[in-house]
């Protein structure tokens, strides 16, 4: 990526978090909360979740014969099925069928898969007026703009917004002010149109092949009306939203609003098996009493393909046709919190699993200008009702644009050189980072010179204008003497043939940079009564991984495993102190190891405060950890969240009797390497600003972070010494 590309990715997201930033965030937010407050009153919300998945998966394998059941359940209800190859080939059917029926008028539902064959722009090109229904769709429509939210299409907009646009297009005699008066008026005037069109067009949520029935799931009951109210119907879905069943439908209906908004259910669930058996009316005679007869009606149910077939082949694409675009991704995410689809989306999808729609139905480049809005934080894995291992794609789209090139037949010269598996060819910013273990090495080795050369201001300039690192970003501090070097220097653990041995895994930061936190969680497990061992062990691959480099990233995978596997067979602990790399252990290493060695890793694998109150638990004396630092304010890792350990970093606090106030906010916005790239620096600030406000009055405390990012990001917004909570447990004599 160049400068200037750079440059103008900073300065749309600029614009955006100005422009659609606060609204964005107050919709989105308020979405993820209700959400929480859903699930949390779901008691059977996980086996529902794994229930929906069984059956997405299902449904998925056996599609082809569900689209032939499902075409024999169409035709025998009296309607048409039609399957699309693609957007072209959908809207010429779609075309013939309003030409057929002489339409005039088309009144529409929300659909996105209508947005992505861009059916609106076709049937204008015949002269037919199209009218978007749905409260959010229609006030796009009359901006002109494009969805912002897989959901709530306009929700980058405000009600102020809302007024001012009605009031310039529509001209009416008293001004809208309030969001009553512009439902109001958009109910009466779309209802007008409705009453007049020639053709209603729907999406489709699910589809069900045993009986052809259609289910449409909305808070606006302006759908149903589509459906029934003209003679002719038109659906449009895709492939992937059939259900074998009825049976197979309740989970979906449980899940879907939740997920979406918080609801327990949504206003509308409308099931049809069109044609419809009632009559047509009509509206231009109210009042004759003379109605005309379901035989009147006609139905087309129309299945979109568009590359979604190929997906159904594609190893690591195929679950996100599992997807059910509730937009749970997107309200969890803090990127899109802040900016939303108009920066985290492409030609039509939004959010995190924009990325897997995107490359299957617009091709891999419609993908490339947002995919590095995901950080990898693993918090939409936990959001999505149906399981799909969102970062996953996105990591594997990321890997695949950085293969997307020629190659040079001088191309094995640069690759010979490299320290990674990736091709030549790959962007200068993704490898510096991807490659920070290298950095970190002789930076180490040649501390302080390496310190003081990357902090001049010449080295900089060349850093932010080849590589994309934000000068405004403080370097880490490389140590001179790393965590390894100085454990072999003391002699190794003070504690011997202990009940307990831990093997500390050095991480890269805690290995090079923060070398403290290594040494304090040395000390706290042997004043605990466990021998400790410090082994040179290679970074996890967190670093390459983050940057699409899945092949580097499987290697030092591979590597760690093979090292630590006489440890864990002699009956060691692993101990983890940076919560990115237990993320790796935990779940990202099942798809980069074989089953036994993921195995065997996650499950002899302990995040550090983790196993502190295992220990603890199990009798190792309390009295002697630190209790000095009394007063805390905490924040925790994102992918610790996810993997539910938070909870023991605070019952470790709680039992020592410290008084902590423990952080809210989601994310610091820092993510790694996301907070040092130029195009992003702005972004990572704002999300990080909400942190450093609930922070700003608590610098009378001890600042704790379990995160390395977190710890920067936190260090940068108050100007203060962040401790990690290891940190805080040394024995006050050592």
């Amino acid at each position: 990526m160049s400068s200037d590309t750079r440059r103008r990715k900073a300065a749309k997201i600029r614009h955006l978090l100005e422009t659609e930033g606060e609204s964005v965030r107050e919709n989105t937010t308020h979405f993820n909360e209700e959400r929480y407050d859903a699930v949390e009153g779901f008691d059977d919300y996980e086996a529902v979740r794994a229930e929906a998945r069984s059956i997405k998966e299902n449904a998925i394998e056996r599609l082809p014969e569900l689209v032939e059941r499902l075409r024999d359940s169409i035709e025998e209800n009296g309607g048409d099925l039609y399957i699309a190859d693609d957007a072209a080939d959908a809207n010429a059917y779609i075309r013939e069928v309003v030409g057929e029926a002489s339409g005039d008028t088309v009144v529409k539902s929300k659909s996105m898969t209508t947005e992505e064959i861009e059916v609106n722009e076709a049937l204008e090109a015949d002269d037919v007026d199209v009218w978007e229904t749905d409260l959010g769709e229609f006030v796009l429509q009359v901006a002109d703009e494009a969805p912002s939210h897989l959901v709530g299409p306009s929700l980058h907009r405000t009600t102020d917004d809302v007024a001012d646009l009605f009031n310039r297009y529509f001209d009416p005699d008293e001004p809208f002010e309030t969001a009553e008066q512009l439902t109001e008026f958009a109910r009466d005037y779309l209802g007008d149109r409705i009453r007049a069109a020639d053709v209603g067009m729907t999406g489709a949520n699910f589809v069900l092949a045993d009986s052809g029935t259609i289910t449409l799931v909305t808070n606006e009951g302006n759908a149903r009306k589509c459906a029934v109210t003209p003679d002719t119907h038109i659906a449009v879905t895709g492939v992937e939203k059939i259900l074998p069943s009825l049976s197979d439908l309740g989970p979906f209906i449980e899940l879907i609003a939740r997920s979406a908004t918080g609801q327990d259910i949504s206003q509308y669930v409308s099931l049809f098996s069109p044609p419809t058996a009632s009559p047509t009316l009509d509206f231009e005679n109210p009042e004759s009493s003379a109605f005309g007869t379901d035989e009147d009606r006609s139905f087309h149910l129309v299945l979109i393909d568009n590359g979604r077939l190929a997906m159904r082949e594609d190893e690591e694409l195929r679950e996100t046709l599992y997807c059910i675009r509730c937009g749970a991704c997107a309200n969890s995410c803090a990127n899109f919190q802040h900016v939303g689809g108009h920066a985290f989306g492409g030609e039509t999808y939004t959010g995190g699993i924009a990325t897997g729609w995107e490359t299957g139905v617009h091709g891999i480049e419609s993908a490339a200008e947002f995919n590095d809005l995901c950080t990898g934080c693993s918090r939409c894995v936990t959001a999505c009702p149906v399981k799909i291992d969102i970062p996953w794609i996105n990591t594997v789209v990321r890997d695949r644009l950085n293969h997307d090139h020629d190659r040079s037949k001088f191309d094995f010269l640069v690759e010979g050189l490299t320290p990674d598996e990736e091709p030549a060819r790959l962007d200068l910013q993704k490898r510096a980072f991807g490659t920070f273990e290298t950095m970190a090495k002789v930076g180490s080795k040649t501390a302080p010179v390496s310190n003081w050369v990357l902090a001049s201001s010449p080295v900089r300039n060349i850093m932010d204008r080849f590589m994309g690192i934000d000068q405004r970003r403080e370097l880490p501090s490389f140590r001179r003497e790393s965590l390894v070097d100085w454990f072999e220097a003391r002699g190794g653990s003070k504690v011997r043939n202990a009940d307990r041995t831990a093997v500390l895994y050095p991480d890269v930061y805690t290995n090079y940079v923060l070398v403290e936190r290594g040494k304090a969680a040395v000390n706290v497990l042997e004043s605990l009564g466990v021998e400790v061992r410090i082994p040179d062990i290679p970074g996890s691959g967190r670093a390459p991984l983050s940057q699409g480099m899945i092949d580097t990233a499987e290697s030092k995978a591979r590597q760690v495993s093979d090292r630590l596997r006489s440890d864990i067979d002699a009956g060691a602990d692993i101990v983890v102190i940076e919560p990115s790399d237990i993320a790796m252990f935990r779940r990202d290493y099942e798809k980069l190891l074989p089953a036994s060695a993921f195995e065997m890793l996650s499950e002899n694998s302990y995040e550090v405060l983790e196993y502190v109150f295992g220990l603890l638990e199990n009798g190792a004396d309390a009295d002697s950890l630190s209790s000095q630092h009394s007063r805390l304010a905490y924040h925790s890792h994102c992918q610790q969240r996810t993997l539910g350990l938070d909870a023991y970093t605070e019952a470790v606090f709680d039992r020592l009797g410290y008084d902590v106030i423990t952080s809210d906010v989601e994310c610091c916005g820092m993510a790694g390497s996301f907070g040092y790239k130029s195009e992003y620096y702005e972004l990572s600030m704002d999300l990080g600003s909400t942190l450093g406000e609930q922070f700003a009055d608590k610098t009378d405390r001890t600042i704790v972070a379990s995160g390395t990012s977190c710890t920067e990001q936190l260090a940068d917004l108050l100007a203060s010494d962040v401790k990690h909570p290891i940190e805080l447990l040394v024995p006050d004599e050592r």
